[in-house]
């Protein structure tokens, strides 16, 4: 048996998708321990993981991505966002590694802190990308903005000139710069550098959610999604257990970003088609919207539940939902409001999977045109289904990681 240290950052999103991997791991003998914001710890502790809070302060620095009003805005503060968290990740995972002496750690990729306090650690470590990672290879589009990928020498040379513009707003802040010094290691340039520096590196989606990538290193692994909600067989509620119309399920994000005009969008849209519609509003009361005879709200239901029934899924671009919903077949219209949902949008477009709205551009009528185009790409999220679950999930994912052992010894 060996020990994994896990550590998450803020959000159920950064946490839900990896726990099938944590309770793979577990299956295999070994012991987890996870780091995680307070709310997430019972939940891990009713599974039998060791659950320690992450250190307040990074909880207290909450994401404020949604006030800026470009995707370059978005970013930077995103970026200042991981920076400020940093330091007191070091801490955490020192502590950790004095009191608990891992074999292993495995870290969300955004812990930039707790990254550098591997690495300077000597121990087998994994970075674990739950979301599209930032990369800038010439393979694909600049990250950020949603772009289609290049057809041709005009797109190529459009996607040059971004990249080399884009490069030098994101030269890696002086303070990370210091701290990775101060640990003993090797400089980092850029930012998307940060996300590549551990021996393994495992990303959790694949083709066609993902660009083909022949330029990345051998350190990346496309493992594929995998999906866990809190949902068992006797926890659906009433309501929705008599719904027998087909259902449109509407969410938006678990971490605050001012996304409330996509749930009013979505109930006027749909008040009118031959759909119920199921609203889980997150941090937003769902007292503030007007909802139409066929919509149910709620702040939270199981999404796995409600999926069992869904004809499309009206969301925000969420990595998180989004492919929990192309899992179960389930095809998405999708509305991107920031951080990586602009890139979202655009490959779940491109696989044929569902369609995507600009919110700049966000209204009833077009909304409900896009769901309806939605509703009709079934085959097409039957199909990206089989494709991400090919990948193999967290078996593949957890397999990777117990390879780690072997540099322990």
């Amino acid at each position: 048996m060996s020990r994994f240290l896990v550590y998450t950052a803020p959000g159920s999103g950064h946490v839900y998708p990896l726990i099938p991997t944590l309770l793979d791991l577990q299956a295999r003998d070994h012991e987890v321990l996870v780091f995680a914001e307070e709310s997430s710890l019972e939940t891990l502790r009713k599974l039998d993981f060791g659950a320690v809070a992450i250190h307040p302060e990074i909880e207290k620095r909450e994401d404020d991505t949604w006030k800026a009003r470009t995707p370059i805005g978005a970013m930077r503060r995103s970026v200042a966002m991981y920076v400020d968290r940093a330091r007191y990740e070091v801490t955490d995972i020192q502590n950790a590694i004095a009191q608990w002496q891992p074999d292993v750690i495995a870290l969300d990729n955004n812990c930039w802190g707790a990254a550098a306090a591997a690495q300077a650690s000597g121990l087998p470590w994994a970075q674990l990308a739950t979301f599209l990672l930032p990369l800038t290879t010439r393979d694909a589009p600049p990250f950020g903005l949603g772009l289609k990928p290049a057809a041709g020498w005009p797109g190529r040379l459009r996607d040059e000139v971004l990249r080399q513009s884009a490069l030098p707003l994101f030269t890696a802040p002086k303070s990370v710069k210091r701290l990775r010094r101060d640990l003993g290691l090797p400089a980092v340039k850029h930012v998307p550098d940060l996300y590549m520096t551990a021996p393994l590196i495992l990303s959790y989606t694949a083709q066609p959610l993902e660009y083909p990538r022949p330029l990345l290193p051998p350190s990346v692994r496309f493992v594929g999604p995998s999906s866990w909600d809190p949902a068992v067989e006797d926890t659906e509620p009433k309501w929705l257990a008599e719904l027998e119309r087909p259902v449109v399920l509407v969410t938006v994000s678990t971490v605050f970003q001012d996304d409330a005009k996509l749930i009013q969008a979505a109930l006027d849209a749909l008040a009118d088609e031959p759909y119920d519609v199921v609203v889980t509003t997150a941090s937003i009361d769902p007292a503030r919207f007007r909802a139409p005879a066929n919509a149910h709200l709620v702040r939270f239901v199981p999404h796995s539940l409600v999926l069992r029934k869904a004809a499309a899924v009206v969301c925000h671009g969420g990595m998180g939902i989004t492919q929990k919903s192309l899992l179960a077949g389930v095809p998405v219209c999708i509305v991107p409001f920031g951080r990586d949902q602009l890139e979202v949008a655009r490959r779940v477009d491109i696989a044929g999977a569902g369609t995507r709205v600009p919110a700049g551009r966000l209204n009833p009528r077009r909304l409900r045109d896009a769901v309806r185009q939605a509703v009709g790409k079934k085959q097409q999220a039957v199909r990206v289904a089989e494709m991400l679950t090919a990948a193999g999930g967290a078996p593949a994912a957890a397999a990777e990681l117990e390879k780690l052992i072997a540099a322990r010894v």
